[in-house]
């Protein structure tokens, strides 16, 4: 009897038993393509990492680690929220401030890290299986994966996120939790009690006559902002983390997964960003090849013709959102073979603008990335670049430059006269040479195995076997 894989449905409810490391895998991979077809697509991103509350002997644990001397006037057993790394219960201080206590799972990060040993092996064993361009994506995904989630375990880290984050867009319009130091630590995370409704749910939403349409222009703007002008982000923005308060206000909640975005890696989005509004495809692959989404060796020309179908089908405004989606899987179907790749630093990029897009199509029909975020970004590359909004403050930055420029332009002629000067090529660069010598020399390689084998044979008087080794190695070196 052969291996059969699991029906959508059938996969979905495995990675639910399987627990909080495979659900949070699973959600990542779920934006891949790539990795899974259209059916897996549509059952796994139902999957939600609501689980049932800790037992009662686990919660008295981490409540008596957490709190040593108790703080609370009046403290709600039964959690109002429960999650794979935590559960959220309701509370009072003493002054009869109402807060949030987020407690951090009995044992979690050392389940987690069990997990990631499972994960780790599963994906040796199948590592041969997946081709080339998958492979590398899906190994990137993982160790991503593991970073990120072993963060996340740690409510000090997250309260320091949080911290961070409400320095730094302090003007973004944006409402956070106010965090309570004095009373959190590693396993307990206490804030301010912020009341909303969930993001999807469009019925309240309606019901207290709230406008939508600018809350999703506020939201694609403040990510918009967050990605490409400071380059720190949060990174989970799911329904549950999005509230919308009765005055329209949005709410951001838990700061568990917060990541930076590298210059480098910030500047080829911006340049993405802007070939994609001027529909300059060659740019475009050019600018992912800079992100590391695309082979750097990969024909531009093929990639370029895929792109522009692409566009032409998401700037459609004829078509349904369940037709766009139907044509796009039909145009990646036939690119299959395309090497695309996911680096570490893109999979939570992509994974917010995943979430986001689709939010924004919960409200707004046929609401997409190109459409209709693109002209909100474009209008931000400015601010991304440092360009300032006006030409005086712009030509006034650039004039107090020039003194470093100059001595830096002297250093340059400097080295290049000592011969010093170091031209330093991308990490992309490197690994493309990389994989073009492998691919040079491994027929060499085997070819010399096979001589070598064949004046073994001869040495040992097995005179047929050595001219039939030596016809392979003559043959690899032909067909290489």
């Amino acid at each position: 009897m052969g291996v059969r894989a699991l029906e959508p449905d059938q996969l979905s409810n495995s990675v639910m038993i399987l627990g909080t490391s495979f659900v949070k895998l699973v959600q990542i991979l779920a934006t891949r393509n790539d990795f899974f077809d259209e059916r897996y697509l549509v059952a796994l991103r139902t999957i939600h990492d609501d689980l049932p509350a800790m037992s009662t002997t686990d919660y008295q644990k981490v409540l008596k680690r957490s709190f040593i001397e108790w703080p609370f006037e009046r403290f709600e057993e039964i959690p109002i929220a429960s999650a794979s790394i935590g559960q959220v219960h309701e509370a009072f201080l003493p002054n009869g401030v109402r807060v949030a206590v987020k407690l951090r799972r009995e044992g979690i990060e050392k389940r987690i890290r069990a997990d990631l040993r499972i994960v780790a092996l599963f994906n040796r064993l199948f590592r041969p299986l997946f081709s080339p361009l998958t492979r590398h994506s899906i190994e990137s995904v993982i160790s991503e994966f593991s970073s990120m989630i072993i963060q996340e375990c740690s409510m000090r880290r997250e309260r320091q996120n949080l911290d961070r984050f409400s320095t730094v867009y302090e003007n973004s319009g944006i409402r956070f939790p106010i965090a309570y130091p004095q009373y959190s630590g590693e396993d307990a995370l206490v804030m301010s009690f912020e009341e909303g409704f969930r993001f999807d749910d469009r019925k309240s939403i309606e019901e207290n006559h709230i406008e939508i349409a600018p809350i999703i222009d506020k939201l694609v703007r403040f990510y918009t902002e967050q990605m490409l002008v400071k380059g720190f982000f949060h990174a989970d923005p799911h329904p549950g983390n999005l509230l919308i308060s009765a005055e329209g206000e949005l709410i951001l909640l838990d700061f568990g997964m917060v990541k930076r975005v590298s210059n480098p890696m910030r500047v080829a989005i911006i340049e993405l960003i802007k070939a994609a509004n001027e529909r300059d495809y060659e740019a475009y692959v050019s600018a992912a090849k800079r992100m590391g989404t695309v082979a750097y060796d990969a024909p531009s020309s093929e990639l370029a013709e895929f792109t522009e179908r692409m566009f032409e089908i998401f700037s459609n405004d004829t078509l349904s959102s369940g037709s766009m989606q139907h044509l796009a899987f039909e145009v990646m179907e036939q690119t299959k073979n395309l090497p695309f790749k996911l680096p570490q630093e893109a999979i939570y990029i992509l994974r917010v603008s995943a979430i986001i897009e689709g939010l924004g199509t919960s409200y707004i029909e046929n609401f997409n990335g190109i459409k209709d975020i693109l002209p909100i970004l474009q209008r931000n590359i400015p601010r991304a670049l440092g360009i300032k909004e006006s030409l005086f403050d712009t030509v006034r930055d650039e004039i107090r430059r020039l003194p470093d420029d100059f001595i830096a332009a002297r250093e340059t002629l400097r080295k290049a006269s000592r011969g010093e000067l170091n031209v330093e090529i991308s990490s992309l660069q490197v690994e493309s040479l990389k994989h073009l010598v492998e691919t040079s020399l491994r027929p060499i390689v085997t070819s010399l195995t096979f001589a070598l084998g064949a004046f073994g044979a001869w040495i040992a008087g097995w005179e047929n076997g050595s001219y039939i080794l030596l016809s392979f190695a003559i043959l690899r070196l032909w067909f290489r």
